[in-house]
């Protein structure tokens, strides 16, 4: 047997093994074993000196804890989250001014997608009196 009929027998015996194993994940993943939104942490991420201090989500909305950690007092302050099943351009509660260090709670009505949830938040607020702000962040969490 020469060299390259060892070689040629070799890839196809190992290639019709690598081609089963390949269709398998395959198959998994096509029927959601192997769904990467299961692994996915919950997490809510906001730009330094705004905190996301918790969250959570139900069939009939969100809920957010906002902590001020800018090192001044804000007002005006106005949330709006985006995604999917889900989309309010404010808030239906919590404070319009946070002191330094301070936390409001914030809750939106909505009907959020059952399993876990994307979206993004917009915060708007003005400094003491100055301009107007505007901070964007992510929030992902799992909706029961």
């Amino acid at each position: 047997m020469n060299r390259g009929q060892a070689a040629l027998e070799f890839l196809m015996t190992y290639g019709w093994a690598i081609l089963v194993v390949l269709s398998a994940i395959g198959a998994l993943a096509y029927f959601g074993v192997l769904d990467p939104d299961r692994y996915l942490p919950e997490k809510c991420v906001l730009p330094p000196g705004l905190a996301c201090t918790d969250f959570t989500g139900d069939a009939d909305g969100i809920t957010l804890i906002l902590q001020n950690s800018l090192g001044r007092d804000i007002g005006f302050v106005t949330i709006a989250i985006n995604g999917t099943g889900c989309v309010v351009s404010s808030q239906s509660s919590g404070p319009s001014t946070l002191l330094n260090g301070e936390q409001g709670r914030y809750e939106f009505n909505c009907t959020p997608a059952s399993g876990k949830w994307q979206g993004a938040i917009d915060v708007s607020y003005t400094n003491q009196g100055a301009l107007s702000q505007r901070k964007r962040g992510e929030l992902i969490l799992s909706v029961p």
